[in-house]
């Protein structure tokens, strides 16, 4: 069994995922490097590898139980627990529609990954989670998932000026698996917090974003290394708490 903590990230072949694998690497951690392409992943561990980080990838399609339970079973028999899980995987699949002209394909799409996905793994993931001493899970979630902001004239035009539909609840709604979890953990060492990494450079959206990942991933790594006596069922970016 491994000595240092153990953290599986979703998605964590590329971009956000990829820059957080590399920040809690170099602290220590065992990286399992979640892919649903088994050979981007294995390029993505030879990248973290050259840098003297200890990661491993995992294939694993959170959309897929199979590959989920498949993941389970793996980090159960190499490690006998799990420490940290990062819900990074997620998409966008909308092209500035407004919600009028919304498929219904394209939302379903969007809540198997963004939603029923994140449930999912941590739904698995859960038992493994119980087995460290201070088990911690961090939400990718988004500042376009804030209800007060994205209904606020008066906020940025970054959230106000922005009505994807699915994209933006489904945020929403994993910021209420958040709480929600938070709730059922209340009385165990486990801490669960929704992360805004920013409008982060990324596949997700066109690298249009104007933060590096290296900001982007900051919250995340925050709160994935949370002390016993930080927040549990929050929602925080870089600067300190987002209104719900």
């Amino acid at each position: 069994m491994s000595t240092s903590k153990i953290v599986l990230i979703t998605g964590g072949n590329k971009g956000i995922g990829l820059e957080t694998a590399r920040q809690l690497g170099k602290l220590g951690f065992t990286i399992l490097l979640g892919s649903r392409d088994e050979a981007r992943g294995q390029e993505a561990t030879a990248t973290l590898t050259a840098e003297n980080i200890n990661a491993k990838a995992i294939t694993l399609d959170i959309t897929d139980l199979d590959t989920i339970q498949s993941a389970v079973k793996q980090i159960d028999d190499q490690y006998g627990s799990l420490d940290v899980l990062i819900n990074n995987a997620g998409v966008c699949l909308e092209r500035g529609l407004p919600p009028s002209q919304l498929e219904l394909t394209v939302l379903r799409n969007t809540y198997e990954t963004n939603v029923f996905g994140s449930f999912s793994v941590t739904k698995a993931m859960l038992p493994l989670i119980k087995k460290s001493p201070a088990g911690r899970i961090v939400n990718l979630s988004s500042g376009l998932a804030s209800l007060t902001e994205y209904n606020n004239p008066e906020s940025d035009a970054e959230k106000y000026g922005v009505n994807l539909l699915a994209y933006m609840s489904s945020k929403t709604a994993v910021n209420a698996l958040t709480v929600l979890f938070a709730k059922e953990l209340k009385d165990t060492p486990i801490k669960i917090n929704s992360a805004d990494p920013g409008y982060t450079a990324t596949d997700l959206n066109g690298h249009t974003g104007y933060r590096t990942v290296e900001q982007g991933a900051s919250i995340v790594v925050k709160l994935a290394t949370l002390l016993g006596d930080g927040p549990n069922g929050g929602f925080f970016d870089e600067n300190g708490v987002i209104p719900w």
